[in-house]
């Protein structure tokens, strides 16, 4: 894997807006309503982050991560407590973005390693993400690290996702194996 991944900077800012907008539209090009695709623009969402960078940051148990390569924001992720009234797990992911041109590179997984570790690390046994009904890659990579839907579910903006939990004692045990 040839990223770094480090604590997110405030002049990471517009390179994780890319990412996150590119890989919306790569990964869910016909999950999504097309207006919500449309609607995602690189410079709103980095004045977006860049105006909420405090606010995104003042709880020191959330952790705001981005893989670096070549000097450029390739993935970005986010967790921390779980933020759901009815919660399976105390922890949970709150995004993970690899660029589509790093996918199957090892970048969405040391990434999702680190988020366990940091999980593991402020006191969470346990944790869950939500997946995009139809997303089969996320699926299938979340599956491969351990994750297994709940049979929790929402709607948000017509998107439907299931939740994953997953055990994190057993993380860092089997995520040198996934590396």
């Amino acid at each position: 894997m040839t990223a770094n991944i480090r604590d997110a900077r405030i002049d990471d800012v517009a390179g994780i807006a890319k990412v996150r907008v590119e890989t919306w539209r790569a990964a869910y090009d016909g999950l999504v309503p097309q207006e919500i695709l449309d609607r995602m623009d690189i410079e709103r969402e980095t004045a977006r982050r860049m105006e909420h960078w405090d606010d995104m940051h003042a709880d020191a148990r959330c952790h705001d991560l981005v893989a670096v390569a070549d000097g450029e924001v390739v993935g970005w992720a986010m967790c921390g407590p779980a933020r759901d009234e009815d919660a399976p797990a105390t922890g949970e992911v709150y995004a993970i973005y690899a660029h589509a041109s790093r996918w199957s590179r090892g970048v969405g997984n040391a990434l999702l390693l680190e988020l366990e570790r940091r999980l593991i690390a402020d006191g969470h046994a346990n944790a869950y993400l939500w997946r995009l009904v139809g997303n089969d890659r996320a699926d299938h990579f979340y599956e491969a690290h351990g994750w297994r839907a709940d049979g929790g579910e929402k709607v948000e903006e017509g998107m439907r996702e299931l939740r994953h939990v997953r055990v994190l004692g057993r993380a860092l045990a089997q995520g040198s194996a996934l590396v």
